[in-house]
């Protein structure tokens, strides 16, 4: 399976991405930093400075229906924060 899961595109990471040249990305639970900065660097084909990353958990509910107790989860996922240099950009829009 591939460290990369999916860019983010929402407008916080747009606007990061124009002011400071920064980038998200959904990533493997199990990936670490370094793999994530290879990952990044050999598909978009930038030199990666920097990579932070956080992890979240599943947002759990419960509903009390006529049926029951229904209780349920979102997934979890990890999140990583790509810094590049100045100069490379990523262009998500490129292969549409």
């Amino acid at each position: 399976m591939s460290v990369l899961i999916k860019p983010i595109i929402t407008e916080k990471m747009t606007s990061d991405s124009e002011l400071y040249n920064r980038y998200g990305f959904i990533v493997d639970p199990s990936a670490n930093k370094l793999q994530i900065k290879a990952a990044v660097e050999e598909t978009y084909g930038v030199s990666v400075t920097k990579v932070r990353t956080m992890n979240y958990g599943p947002s759990r509910k419960t509903r009390y229906t006529k049926t029951g107790l229904q209780q349920g989860k979102s997934n979890a996922f990890k999140k990583a924060i790509v810094d590049v240099e100045d100069g490379d950009v990523i262009d998500f829009y490129s292969n549409l």
